[in-house]
């Protein structure tokens, strides 16, 4: 159907502070998770551990849906697993309203985690992501196996341990997100990354600029990666900022592979895949007193 593209790339509730807003917010974390997790089961990219987080994969998905979440995954990855490297991984990763992703596990299995690893998102979203990682130890084993005391800091809405930490806090509330970072050890001098994969969206023009330009003041050596726009951090604060649209970034993923998933489903109409990755894109923005030098991303980008 014609709305499924819309539904599942970003529902976009109107921007309200109200708890009925909060909750169409919170709901995108259930369609995002659910599309990846049928994009994964037809290929199109390896996550062995989002079946531990989402066990139905609903209804099929048009294959330019996937393709979509395909080129947003990659996108982001590629971003990040630059940052890492430039970094030799002695740097933090900060994923707000990271839902329940799975890039901890990721880099975990991929020897490539950094420092700490940190995710906020709204309190009821943790509670349940922490219910997960508690009852499946496929997921438990990981966290364990990067801590060193015999016991994890453990509540309903927090969970600390010596590499990864998950916070519940509103992004809309800088202060009280800046004192729980600091209390579970955030270290405002080392390079720091924040994803914020279809975050900015929903606040306020006012409250994402707050928190944008919060971040580009606490953060000496700092990139934000952002799945949506790029002229809000040329106003607060950093260096540089860089944006492609979601058909550049197709078209600049390994072609070997883009070859393997157009050949996973037929699709029909390949307009409508122009169309809907156009009207995306990624976004990063560095700040970089540490001089650790410019971030060629994309193997092929110009």
């Amino acid at each position: 159907p014609s709305s499924q593209p819309a539904k599942c790339m970003a529902s976009r509730p109107p921007v309200a502070d109200s708890d009925v807003a909060d909750e169409a917010v919170r709901s995108t974390c259930d369609d995002a998770s659910i599309c990846k997790r049928f994009a994964t089961s037809q290929g199109y990219w390896t996550d062995p551990y989002i079946q531990y987080f989402v066990r139905q994969m609903g209804e099929r998905k048009a294959p330019e849906i996937n393709r979509g979440y395909y080129a947003r995954v990659q996108g982001m990855s590629h971003l990040l697993d630059a940052f890492l490297k430039r970094t030799q991984c002695d740097c933090q990763v900060v994923n707000l309203g990271a839902g329940l992703d799975t890039t901890f596990w990721r880099l975990k299995a991929e020897n490539t985690l950094p420092k700490k690893y940190f995710e906020v998102d709204f309190p009821m979203i943790v509670a349940r992501k922490i219910h997960h990682i508690k009852t499946k130890p496929p997921l438990s084993k990981p966290l364990i196996e990067t801590h060193s005391a015999d016991s994890l800091l453990l509540d309903g809405h927090n969970l600390d341990s010596d590499r990864y930490c998950i916070i519940g806090a509103d992004l809309r509330d800088i202060s009280s997100l800046e004192e729980k970072l600091r209390k579970f050890q955030i270290i405002t001098e080392l390079p720091t990354l924040f994803l914020s994969e279809c975050v900015l969206v929903y606040m306020t023009p006012e409250q994402s600029s707050r928190l944008v330009h919060w971040v580009a003041n606490t953060f000496h050596t700092a990139m934000f990666i952002n799945y949506e726009q790029k002229e809000r951090f040329l106003l607060t604060g950093w260096e540089s900022v860089n944006a492609l649209d979601m058909m550049a970034v197709y078209g600049l993923l390994p072609q070997e592979d883009i070859s393997r998933i157009e050949r996973l489903e037929f699709l029909d109409e390949k307009e409508l895949l122009h169309q809907l990755l156009q009207h995306y894109s990624i976004c990063w923005a560095v700040k970089d007193t540490l001089s650790l030098g410019e971030f060629n991303i994309f193997p092929h980008q110009r």
